[in-house]
């Protein structure tokens, strides 16, 4: 697989994302559901913003994972928020992910009225191979 990045500015690397992100090449691609703050039996979460998005990352990981892929090959990565309040003061855990699997994903934020249940975030990603 050949992933080329693109960044016509630099003000995008202190937000831990790029512009675009071309593939060629591939082996595969996989097209990964919203991950949330969902327990292993199926419950919803009903804490915190910070607790629900470590929750979230680890089973976005979890999904990747039992498909043979790798986190590092995450180019498209989208963030659904009950509050962008809420999740700004907690967004370096997100960043901190992103720099520990060295990814370069382009990246979309939105606040949203309300996900399923008691949620607060969900991440939904793209993964090649």
């Amino acid at each position: 697989m050949e992933k080329r990045v693109i960044n016509p500015w630099t003000w995008q690397d202190a937000r831990s994302y790029v512009q675009a992100v071309e593939v060629r090449n591939s082996a595969g691609t996989l097209y990964v559901s919203g991950q949330t703050a969902i327990d292993d039996e199926g419950r919803s979460s009903t804490a915190d913003m910070k607790t629900q998005l470590e929750q979230a990352i680890k089973n976005l990981e979890k999904v990747i994972n039992q498909a043979d892929y790798d986190c590092k090959n995450i180019v498209r990565l989208t963030i659904y928020t009950t509050s962008t309040e809420e999740l700004w003061p907690h967004f370096k855990i997100l960043q901190d992910w992103v720099e520990k699997h060295g990814m370069q994903q382009a990246l979309t934020m939105l606040e949203v009225t309300g996900l399923f249940e008691t949620l607060k975030v969900e991440l939904e990603a793209t993964v090649v191979k």
